[in-house]
């Protein structure tokens, strides 16, 4: 028998997302998870070697480090595409100041929003801003969550957007958490040049984007397409000459109006388009033609409080590989748990439980194109997995409110153990 680090026995449902089919999951394809009743997963350091029924895996493998997870679901790794965790200060008050009757872009206008993040960040140290960040990204690690996509945004000059970009190399360095850094620069319009926006949008090409590729800060460019902030001119502008530069591209799009944002990711060539919460069928097409993963984020919407959540349902019927993310930000969504994010999707965007399940694993993973590594559990991928304590996969989306993550393994590792206590367990330096 091969010895190996670990093994994973008798999980009473492994959902192990695999697929004959190459590529992220589309229509009725994200209904099927890869069930393995009373399942195994065989691991040796970091990589997966091989998964099925507990007594196949038994009768070829052992280990000294054998975890019994009877009666729990094993599944991978949550990977969240959309998040803004390098911050300062929480807004808090803006969710007193909607539910006064404020809009989102009201707030936005008379100075909050973005805008009220961005002097805190400009004055913070980099250690500062790790510092803080690490605590929300291990936070997310304790709610399953084992890769995570990570933005700038709250600089708005060169030298805050690089050191935002800084902090997030660094946080990839010492955490357990694999994560994706994505430049966004064009995020807002600063205070000083909210009336001289063309001399902002010049320091974003001809300064930023240069020194970000130059530094290889980040492969990502991202921005705010929204009427008020900045219109599709505008967007085509900046990301064609982001493109231009070697940068991959994503957006945020028809968040709060139908501006033509979807219709401009697949015109630019867009990775992803996120938010979506107002796309036009138009739009919806255009993305299917051009292969553009859309990224649903429920829970700004949620808080928000609007109505108009992404049109979930007619995405995936018209064969689009519909992710979900967290949005995790300190204005418009303060959300770390994929888990919540996933009962959203099912009770207002009407998503079945597993097709949320697969946009939160290995569509996540397409959408930041790491498929190959991570997103579902099968040979020669990574181990990142997480063991939940539940009667079910639909037991997610039923259950709100608090964590049931039983334990989490980054890299075969155990990282996370729920012992009542909610011990982080401290990353061993190799």
């Amino acid at each position: 028998m091969t010895k190996l680090s670990l093994i994973i026995k008798n999980a009473k449902q492994l959902l192990t997302l695999q697929s004959d089919k190459k590529g992220p999951r589309i229509g009725e394809e994200m209904q099927h998870l890869g069930i393995i009743e009373h399942g195994a997963v065989a691991i040796d350091k970091a990589i997966i070697v091989d998964v099925g029924k507990t007594d196949e895996i038994l009768n070829k493998y052992t280990s000294e480090n054998i975890i019994d997870a009877n009666g729990k679901i094993v599944m991978p790794g949550f990977v969240d595409p959309h998040t803004h965790p390098i911050f300062v200060q929480t807004r808090e008050n803006e969710l007193e100041m909607r539910i006064k009757g404020k809009s989102y872009k009201e707030i936005s206008q008379s100075g909050g929003g973005i805008r009220s993040s961005i002097n805190a960040v400009r004055k913070a140290s980099l250690e500062e801003l790790v510092t803080l960040a690490e605590k929300r990204i291990n936070k997310m690690l304790q709610q399953g969550t084992t890769t995570m996509e990570a933005k700038s945004g709250y600089g708005l000059s060169t030298d805050s957007e690089i050191k935002m970009l800084r902090a997030i190399e660094i946080l990839n360095e010492k955490s357990d958490m694999d994560i994706v850094p994505t430049f966004l620069g064009a995020h807002e319009f600063p205070e000083e040049y909210k009336d001289n926006k063309d001399k902002y949008i010049r320091i974003l090409v001809d300064e930023m984007l240069p020194e970000v590729k130059r530094q290889g800060l980040s492969k990502y460019c991202d921005i705010f397409c929204e009427s008020y902030v900045y219109n599709i001119d505008q967007s085509r502008y900046i990301l064609g000459k982001a493109k231009e530069m070697g940068f991959r591209i994503r957006m945020h799009a028809d968040e709060l109006e139908p501006t033509g944002g979807a219709e401009l990711s697949a015109e630019i060539g867009a990775i992803t388009a996120d938010h979506l919460g107002a796309t036009s069928d138009k739009g919806i097409q255009a993305m299917k033609r051009a292969g553009v993963v859309p990224i649903l984020l429920p829970g700004t919407t949620f808080s928000l409080g609007l109505d108009h959540y992404a049109r979930a349902r007619d995405m995936i019927n018209a064969g689009l590989a519909v992710t979900l993310a967290t949005d995790y930000n300190p204005g418009s969504c303060n959300c770390d748990s994929m888990q919540f994010i996933i009962s959203l999707a099912c009770i207002q965007m009407r998503m079945l439980p597993a097709e949320a399940i697969a946009a939160s694993t290995i569509n996540g993973a397409y959408s930041l194109e790491l498929a190959d590594k991570i997103g579902s559990i099968e040979k020669t991928k990574q181990a990142d997995i997480v063991i939940m304590n539940i009667p079910s996969y639909q037991y997610i989306p039923y259950h709100l409110g608090s964590n049931c993550v039983d334990m989490v393994i980054k890299k075969g590792k155990t990282v996370f153990r729920n012992d009542n206590n909610l011990e982080l367990i401290t990353r061993v330096q190799e």
